[in-house]
């Protein structure tokens, strides 16, 4: 059987040019036969996602019991949540993130050994302590005014108290709030809420563990974040939607196997998805051909496929090999109304020749592309939903087919169970700020590149090239300028010219192909 495409798996010539004739890499999703059938009109229940002829309402109702108790509500502020992968955080330095509307510290702490979650406020004037460093004792420092605080929140050093005066370093009010946290999967993990009563919830409960992600039979393992300029809600259900990437994604991902019969030149076909089972910690939901897809409340979704593969030799001579199991990990986080983040991986038990040959940082050029390409669409998307209102969202949204059941069960889980929307439980009120100019709005360099370890590593040495050979092609024209004829020979002089001509020109195309692939890169839908 053809091997599973995943996230991560990309030809080394897409990473150089902008038209793709072929798409980079395809995603195996279950399909049925096209039949072009009018659609007949049908009273439809909130949130019921139907094929032409089957309605998955009933079945829903069944496989999950009764759907009416209204006393299991979803706490958003009691559920871990991830912040960054550990491979991209700077143990020298402070980190502030914002999550849930609130904004954080995260910090290595050398004495315990240990990444620590603070709020991200000075308690002497309110100053950032992301803004501050690590001093030599491995205190967190905040650089107003130099207060110093170890990994439990205590403050250790106030240089404006006398030493013989009393010991207000001391007092409740100096200490800096803590939220638990933790390392899993190699990502980090806080609780947001700074309550004594959480200080040991580690113990109680735990982030959802992926088991593949520390398993070292599997490849494809490698995070990619990135700050998203639109919504945890608009995030989540877009992550849900396999039907949208022929057509959002054309020329860079497609859906396989491709359907025998093409109604549009995408290769859009109807998806046979349905319900196993929803409440308040989440959903699952099955494709016909077995993909499996497993939200789980309120960051986790994850789809996994495994195939069979029928032994190749019938007496059991040669050991069987293990199924093929391929796996789609996404962690979407809110941050603020019209902003969340994106960590995802795809791990996978078999490798591809291209592993080999594709280091990380250009895995996330071809995922940046792949975000960049709906990204505008869906900022678009989003302002017109918030125009219309949230609790609107069945009024306003038609969605008739399976291909959107996943969708459509998000938006009950949202407002059975979680109030419509994130509880932000802070000052924000969920208006959305307004749309940016696309180059702001799809700026790889601040939403991805400054955060990865990898991308700003390539970054750097791509334009110390370019830098390069910038200076050998000026240097070599001073060079021929300044030497008298006859001092060096015709054929060494012209070698020096046509040196210096392919080092300008190289220069050129690695200036572009960095603002390209680490600024920005706008995506065109009407010429793809």
């Amino acid at each position: 059987m053809e091997a599973v495409r995943s996230l991560s798996t990309v030809a080394l010539p897409s990473l150089v040019t902008a038209h793709f004739s072929n798409p980079i890499f395809t995603l195996p999703f279950s399909h049925k036969k096209s039949n072009l059938t009018r659609f007949p009109k049908t009273n439809l229940n909130k949130f019921n996602a139907i094929s032409p002829s089957i309605s998955t309402q009933p079945e829903a109702e069944t496989e999950t019991g009764n759907l009416d108790h209204e006393e299991e509500k979803f706490d958003w502020f009691s559920h871990w949540y991830p912040l960054m992968p550990v491979c991209d955080m700077d143990k020298r330095a402070p980190h502030g993130m914002k999550v849930l509307g609130l904004d954080v510290v995260v910090w290595w702490d050398k004495n315990e050994n240990a990444w620590k979650v603070f709020d991200d406020r000075c308690p002497h004037r309110l100053a950032p302590l992301s803004e501050g460093r690590i001093d030599q004792w491995g205190r967190l420092q905040c650089v107003y005014h130099g207060w110093c605080f170890n990994g439990s929140g205590d403050c250790k050093l106030i240089p404006q108290a006398p030493l013989d005066g009393p010991p207000v370093h001391s007092f409740p009010k100096a200490c800096v709030a803590v939220y638990p946290s933790t390392v899993q999967n190699g990502i980090v993990w806080f609780w947001p809420n700074t309550d004594p009563q959480y200080k040991d919830i580690l113990t109680k409960k735990k982030p959802p563990y992926i088991p593949e992600l520390d398993d070292p039979s599997f490849f494809g393992t490698t995070l990619f974040a990135r700050d998203i300029p639109y919504g945890y809600e608009i995030l989540v259900e877009n992550l849900m939607d396999p039907s949208h990437v022929p057509y959002a994604h054309h020329g860079i991902m497609s859906i396989a196997p491709q359907p025998s019969v093409k109604v549009d030149r995408e290769g859009g076909t109807p998806m046979d998805i349905s319900l196993q089972k929803i409440d308040k910690n989440g959903f699952t939901a099955t494709e016909q051909q077995g993909r499996k897809w497993s939200f789980v409340s309120p960051c986790l979704l994850q789809a996994s496929l495994t195939v069979n593969e029928s032994p190749n030799n019938t007496q059991g001579k040669l050991p069987q090999k293990p199924p093929r199991k391929d796996l789609f990990i996404f962690f979407c986080i809110p941050v603020s109304p019209g902003n969340s983040r994106f960590i995802g991986v795809s791990p996978r038990n078999f490798s591809l020749w291209i592993d080999s040959f594709v280091t990380r940082w250009m895995h996330h050029i071809v995922q940046n592309l792949v975000i960049d390409s709906d990204l505008y669409l869906l900022r678009g998307q989003e302002e017109k939903l918030m125009e219309t209102g949230l609790s609107n969202w069945q009024k306003v949204c038609f969605v008739p087919t399976k291909a959107d059941t996943m969708v459509a069960l998000y938006r009950r889980w949202l407002n059975k169970y979680a109030g419509g929307q994130v509880n932000w439980r802070t000052t924000l009120n969920g208006s959305l700020p307004p749309i940016p100019p696309r180059e702001q709005l799809m700026d790889r360099y601040r939403s991805h590149v400054v955060n990865c370890s990898s991308c700003m590593g390539a970054y750097k040495g791509l334009n110390a090239l370019q830098i390069s050979l910038e200076v050998f092609s000026i240097t070599s024209v001073a060079i021929m300028a300044a030497t008298k004829h006859g001092m060096i020979s015709t054929v060494a002089r012209n070698t020096l010219a046509a040196v210096a001509i392919l080092c300008f020109l190289g220069s050129k195309w690695l200036s572009h192909f960095i603002y390209k692939n680490f600024h920005f890169h706008d995506y065109n839908h009407a010429f793809k």
